[in-house]
């Protein structure tokens, strides 16, 4: 099989232009600009194959805060972020014609425009001795315009640092420091190689505009440099609070359903750093002004790097394991490393047996369903019976290991104080076109620990019962309210929520609620190896399918009618809690359907949790 005709990782652009012009050449006679029209010429199958038929992921650099300064632009990279804000769509020319003039002969070419910031950046390309304008808007048809989307993304809010290691990409220091002295010397020999355009044969060449910009004393120095700090969107104001790295990433031709707001999606394309947009030309007269949209604009790629999108995918909780197992998710399987893992919540508990049976149900549980505002699946927990001093001790313990076994996880300090001031409440700025992050807008599956053993006697200003209410809707109804500044709108998330309180919340109304009582002090630590079964355990049970057999459903409903008989204070809410726990209990022992066994399970940690209450 014959390799690929360019470097993938090193030179995509010139692969992008291969197989435009193989299709272009394939289209024979008739017109290639229509021939195209709503496809794609084969850029992202190719791209597709090389990254997951033929292993090329791992040779693929990881974009991030810390490689920034060493990847070369105009190369191929992989990116990791949540989807922060969604800046509308541009519109583009997919494929056009240019006349090329020579002597007393002229002929068209046709040319694509995909991964490019600017289109002219093609159109002043110096391949071209003459350029006319006005041939390629005659000849230019409806169908060569086609859309991008850009997603402003940053790294996930309290994404933890286990999950780093299943995308290290290649040893970039190993790498810039393997070049030969020959390639020192050419790239001495290109100057600025980083600013160059990819020809027709693959090979770069200076664009016009950009031998003006060195012949342009007015244009900055530090405006052509590579970005080595770490990336804000839109300086502070629109940074989001405890993440590291921001993103401007432009997909092109993309359904607007398949990836949504605060979806964790890693997008493999092209790394571009332009200087001519870092620093824009004062005349108001230049056309490329125009071109620059307002939102666009405020992120300044010497802030915010690009990214043009040539393969994405979704990210799951399985797409950060570094190791995973390649057994079947047999039930016995399962089964011995819940009872690992259920031994060691036991032990850091203090040997409260109760509460770390209740809190393995907890880590597994996510939402289902949602019919109106009834929402199936969720199963948030309170522990009462915390004090500053045990909250210091097993609060702690018990943050630092839900860190090392989800994807995301936060811990919230609920104070007087913290409700009043925090910025909880994600809102759009409608003068910079942006949303302004707020501290809830949050990837699907993180885990959120309230410790509520530092709320003291206050008064709640405004913001802070605005604060308390957002956290309240968020625990009843799994949504977080956005303000539009006009009207709001509520969005719905998937959070695991748990509470430290020394007696019942009043301000976060959990499902289930735990007196906590141990009888020791944790001294437990957990191997490497022990911690990546945990994890792959929780990312396959959580997605395992849930059914109930008609005659175990049945049995379980006679059930609740005769519980609901014998104590009238029992609700429907607090019946549809049992289910959820019998649900993920059979799905805890690797078991696809419910059964009487699970049922009755639930009903002991009912009875042994009501002891305490």
């Amino acid at each position: 099989m014959v390799g690929p005709q360019y470097d993938l990782v090193g030179n995509p652009l010139g692969a992008v232009r291969a197989t435009f012009e193989r299709a272009a050449a394939e289209a024979g006679g008739g017109d290639p600009v229509a021939a195209f029209r709503g496809k794609d010429w084969g850029a992202g199958d190719l791209f597709r194959s090389f990254l997951f038929d033929q292993g090329g992921l791992d040779k693929v650099p990881v974009l991030d805060a810390s490689s920034i300064g060493l990847i070369k632009p105009n190369t191929l990279v992989r990116y990791r972020g949540m989807v922060q804000d969604m800046l509308g769509n541009e519109f583009y020319i997919g494929a056009f014609k240019m006349v090329q003039l020579g002597g007393q002969t002229s002929s068209l070419i046709s040319h694509h425009s995909q991964c490019r910031t600017l289109v002219n950046r093609i159109f002043g390309s110096a391949i071209f001795s003459t350029v006319c304008l006005s041939p390629v808007y005659q000849t230019l048809p409806r169908a060569g315009y086609a859309c991008a989307r850009s997603e402003a993304m940053n790294s996930a809010p309290g994404q933890n640092a286990w999950t780093l290691e299943s995308s290290s990409g290649p040893d970039l220091c190993r790498m810039s420091g393997s070049l030969t002295t020959e390639q020192r010397e050419k790239r001495k020999r290109d100057g600025d190689s980083d600013d160059m355009d990819v020809s027709e044969n693959g090979h770069g060449e200076c664009s016009s505009f950009n031998k003006k910009t060195k012949d342009n004393s007015n244009t900055s120095s530090s405006s052509a440099e590579m970005p080595g700090s770490v990336p804000e969107i839109n300086g502070g104001d629109h940074h989001i609070p405890g993440s590291s790295f921001s993103c401007l990433v432009k997909v092109y031709d993309m359904p607007e359903s398949q990836v949504k707001l605060n979806d964790v999606v890693e997008f493999i394309g092209v790394y571009t750093f332009d200087p001519e947009l870092a620093a824009p030309g004062d005349n108001p007269d230049d056309i490329m002004l125009d071109l620059i949209e307002d939102v666009t604009a405020q992120l300044p790629p010497s802030k915010v790097p690009r990214l043009h999108c040539l393969v994405w995918r979704k990210l799951s909780s399985h797409d950060f394991l570094s190791r995973p197992p390649v057994v079947e998710p047999s039930p016995s399987l399962l089964k011995g490393i819940r009872q690992s893992l259920l031994s060691h919540l036991t032990l850091l508990l203090g040997k409260d047996e109760l509460a770390a049976q209740c809190l393995l149900l907890h880590l597994l549980s996510r939402l289902r369903n949602r019919v109106d505002v009834v929402t199936v699946g969720r199963l948030s927990l309170n522990f009462t019976g915390f004090n500053r001093e045990s909250a210091s001790i097993f609060g702690n313990q018990l943050h630092t290991l839900i860190q090392r076994l989800v994807p995301y996880s936060q811990t919230i300090p609920l104070s007087i104080e913290y409700l009043n001031t925090a910025t909880l409440q994600p809102r759009k700025d409608n003068k910079s076109g942006r949303l302004v992050t707020g501290v809830l807008q949050l990837p699907q599956g993180t885990h959120l620990t309230f410790d509520e053993t530092l709320l003291q006697t206050g008064t709640l200003t405004s913001k802070g019962v605005e604060n308390t209410m957002l956290l309240k809707n968020l625990m009843e109804a799994q949504t977080v309210e956005y303000d539009f500044e006009y009207y709001k709108l509520e969005m719905a998330t998937d959070v695991q929520l748990l509470t430290l309180s020394e007696g019942k919340s009043n301000i976060l109304p959990s499902d289930m609620i735990v007196p906590f009582r141990p009888s020791s002090v944790p001294a437990v630590n957990a191997s490497p190896e022990e911690l990546e079964s945990w994890r792959w355990y929780l990312s396959t049970v959580r997605s395992l399918p849930q059914a109930t057999e008609p005659d175990t459903y049945q049995m379980i409903q006679d059930e609740m009618v005769s519980a609901m008989r014998d104590d009238r204070s029992l609700g429907c809410s607090e019946l549809s809690r049992w289910l959820t726990m019998a649900q993920i209990m059979a799905s805890s022992f690797g078991e696809k359907s419910l059964s009487m066994e699970h049922w009755q399970m639930v009903k002991e940690i009912e009875r042994l949790r009501k002891q305490r209450l």
